[in-house]
């Protein structure tokens, strides 16, 4: 796993070729990459959220309990893992025109590898200034259109330029995603909070 986390990060067309001969299952990714790489974005949430608490613009830091962070965080890294099988299915579903379309458990295998950058930048949510998270978000996604650029024609055998239209789509709708993830996480983090400052009060 962390073989391919550094070739992703120094050299991702090497590494691009050494997963494709892989053929990886989707079970095998998911306990050798994803269920790690996505509690790191979880973990780091989990520990800004209770121990420093998120701030917006000076204002006072809003911490959540340590219960409720748990339950918080076991529904974020629920929300992360089902949204790379949708990414990985979102794909297959995109590539079913091309003749090289590989299957769908090799689509997700690909999603997997290409939320790395993604999950990478969670870990600068074990601080929560809103701005820092933010920033770290955008890298985050840049990179990750830069392995989808470099990936996607030679995962699909196709034409850098049919790669280009179809990696651009595929973040595009990715970043919408991520975005209804984001939504989710912070309605959730919004009703711990809440939940914390009632149960406060009526202490």
């Amino acid at each position: 796993m962390i073989n391919h986390v550094w070739g992703l990060i120094h050299h991702p067309d090497k590494e691009w070729r050494e997963i494709n001969k892989e053929h990886e299952s989707v079970s095998h990714l998911y306990f050798h990459h994803v269920l790690w790489m996505a509690a790191i974005p979880v973990v780091s949430t989990f520990i800004g959220t209770t121990q420093f608490g998120w701030t917006f613009g000076g204002e006072e830091a809003i911490k959540v309990s340590i219960m409720d962070g748990i339950g918080l965080g076991i529904m974020f890294y629920a929300l992360i893992l089902v949204a790379v099988a949708a990414v990985g299915s979102l794909i297959h579903w995109m590539a079913r025109n091309f003749d090289s379309r590989p299957p769908r458990q090799e689509c997700i295998v690909f999603a997997g590898y290409i939320a790395t950058p993604m999950f990478l930048s969670g870990i600068f949510a074990i601080y929560p200034v809103i701005w820092l998270c933010l920033l770290a978000c955008v890298a985050g996604i840049a990179y990750t259109g830069y392995l989808l650029y470099k990936g996607t024609p030679s995962f699909l055998g196709i034409s850098h330029k049919q790669g280009f239209i179809l990696s651009s789509t595929t973040l595009g709708i990715g970043v919408l995603v991520l975005e209804a993830l984001l939504a989710a996480v912070v309605l959730l983090w919004s009703l711990g909070s809440e939940h914390s400052i009632v149960w406060r009060f009526f202490q």
